[in-house]
């Protein structure tokens, strides 16, 4: 075999004249009659490899038989383009190869798609010929983007004396959260581990351990329903810190988000990043991550509404509820049929209905315009709205009406392209509920995770009314995406079983799930806390992309399976017997 010398990125006016070796694939062909050009490629970028006739009809003809991802070895000589030929959207455009010798390594099956043209596959057809997907430009600038964002991660901590630490894929099932990967054991029949959601419990107890600065990138698992930001298996930058309060671990990941945008993408962003407190972020954003890349914040007018014509605002104030609504630019782009498309969006949300009105030179006109007359100039001055701005009113209980608008404030700013591209805008939501009520379980459940410490000024409530307790909390939000959350964690034995009996976890269930949380934490715990960062979406963040699917070399599709290899599968009944498991039909 004819070895490279060389990559496909390399060649340059220096190297003319000079004898090369190129190893790649053939990205594109084409036969000018006599001559045959070819762009050769490697991740490393294309080098364009003339085939002469002088060269010899041997040479000649194994050039016509090159297809497309044939894999080759050429040796040539470098020379530079005639100066109307050079190509300045290559790195290598100032020269090229004229060939010597050709060695066909490998030669293709026709593709499925054009490795050089993504659109040519829907998604699911690439993810069956995810090795070819891995070849595009696209998915080859994803994953180098992955890379980069490993090493900045890893130096950072490393140069701030943190250690790196595994912990183990196989442990005790805990499901307090998301459902669990269960693992069968055949050691211990009728025995599971679990595939770890977090490595939540072990970073305490090496904190206990006194490790006092640990991180990790490490793999995670949750059994859950998935989406275009979530996968069941997915990585994480775990870091855990003792001795700390909220904000040292907050001061050292914005440290971390600096440097990894700036030496990843060039990206410089502003410090400190901007705080909100959840109900801030909720009243103004209707979220708990708020995009704030573009304007147009919720208002709350319950104060105004009251006093105007529309029964339906008087009604909702008077039942303890809200009047809140958007001011959004364009009305005139906004159509009958897009208010009735938003309208059945409203009510997905769970809001009750979406009035609307648009601002003239006038004032007010149409939708709700009539029953606003008394109040009119008023709800113009608190929007700060202008002629052509559109504004939509959702009037229920604050929690429906604030998450609903700030759906809408979402869509509406992409149907009408308000979010302006390579901007980046981090926040911290800080003061979390440290806990929220579930309907399905009957009970107050963590809101985070039931090992998060209580606001010390609000412990109190926790006998009394824990509902109003907050958290030492804080999750750090990019471009409306939840990067990581963190906490400060309960150190003492006395605060843990505190929260576990506000979740209604008996004694005797605390034991058996976190027994060994439990008694580490009567040996001498320090205080501790620390944060996880969803390593995909921050790189899902860097490169720009809108789907986890995108900065994951082998993803999974939202039903769970990898169409590349077929799994998940069946297994042979041997395998089951060894197990002692036994398959039956789901009810």
């Amino acid at each position: 075999m004819l070895k490279r010398t060389l990559t496909c990125g390399d060649l340059r006016p220096e190297y003319v004249e000079q004898i090369v070796t190129l190893n790649g694939w053939v990205n594109r062909r084409r036969d000018h009659g006599g001559l045959i050009f070819v762009d050769l490629r490697d991740r490393y970028g294309l080098t364009q490899v003339v085939f002469d006739p002088n060269s010899g009809e041997k040479l000649m003809s194994l050039a016509r038989k090159l297809g497309l991802e044939d894999v080759i070895a050429v040796r040539g000589r470098v020379r530079r383009r005639p100066p109307d030929a050079i190509n300045h959207e290559m790195t290598t455009g100032e020269v090229e190869l004229l060939a010597i010798e050709l060695e066909i390594l490998n030669e293709s099956h026709p593709q499925p798609f054009l490795v050089t043209d993504r659109a040519t596959g829907l998604e699911d057809l690439r993810l069956k010929y995810r090795y070819l997907d891995l070849r595009t430009r696209e998915l080859q600038r994803n994953i180098a983007i992955r890379h980069k964002t490993y090493q900045s991660v890893r130096n950072f901590y490393n140069e701030r004396n943190f250690f790196e630490i595994e912990t183990p894929f196989l442990m005790r099932s805990t499901p307090e959260g998301a459902r669990d990967f269960l693992v069968p054991s055949r050691l211990s029949p009728g025995n599971f581990y679990a595939l770890p959601q977090s490595p939540q419990q072990y970073k305490q107890i090496l904190m206990i351990s006194g490790f006092d600065r640990y991180f990790q990138i490490v793999r995670c698992f949750r059994d859950e329903d998935l989406r275009a930001d979530r996968q069941p298996e997915f990585t994480q930058i775990d870091v855990e810190m003792s001795f700390v309060e909220e904000e040292d671990v907050i001061q050292s990941t914005e440290e971390m988000l600096r440097r990894v945008f700036r030496e990843v993408g060039d990206i410089e962003l502003e410090t400190p990043f901007p705080r909100l407190q959840y109900e801030e972020a909720m009243r103004r954003f209707g979220s708990d991550k708020p995009d704030l890349r573009f304007d147009h914040e919720i208002h709350t007018l319950n104060e105004i509404a009251s006093r105007s014509e529309f029964e339906v605002f008087r009604k909702a104030i008077a039942g303890g509820g809200i009047v809140a609504g958007i001011c959004v630019p364009q009305a005139s782009r906004i159509s009958r049929k897009i208010i009735d498309e938003l309208t059945e969006l409203a009510k997905k949300w769970g809001a009750p209905g979406l009035a609307f009105t648009k601002v003239t030179p006038a004032g007010l006109e149409g939708g709700i315009a009539r029953f606003l007359l008394t109040v009119k100039e008023e709800i113009i001055a608190e929007f700060k709205a202008h002629a052509d701005d559109m504004l939509f009113f959702m009037a229920d209980v604050p929690e429906k009406t604030y998450s609903a608008l700030g759906n809408l404030r979402l869509e509406i700013a992409k149907r009408l392209e308000l979010i302006p591209a390579d901007i980046f805008k981090p926040v911290w939501i800080t003061r979390f509920p440290l806990l929220e009520w579930s309907d399905e379980e009957g009970r107050l459940v963590a809101k985070h995770h039931p090992f998060t410490a209580a606001v010390p000024e609000e412990e109190h409530l926790l006998a009394s009314d824990p509902a109003k307790v907050r958290a030492r909390a804080y999750d750090i939000v990019i471009n409306g995406h939840e990067i990581g959350g963190g906490s400060i964690r309960n150190h003492t034995v006395e605060m843990q079983n505190r929260m576990f009996d506000v979740l209604r976890i008996s004694p005797e269930t605390a034991r058996n799930k976190f027994g060994f949380l439990l008694d580490a934490l009567s040996y001498g715990a320090p205080p501790h806390g620390g944060i996880a960062l969803g390593f995909d979406r921050l790189v899902m963040v860097l490169a720009g992309a809108n789907n986890l699917r995108e900065v994951i070399a082998f993803p999974k599709t939202t039903s769970g399976a990898s169409l590349m290899d077929g799994c998940p599968t069946a297994v042979e009944e041997q395998q089951l017997n060894d197990l002692g498991l036994q398959i039956t039909k789901k009810k």
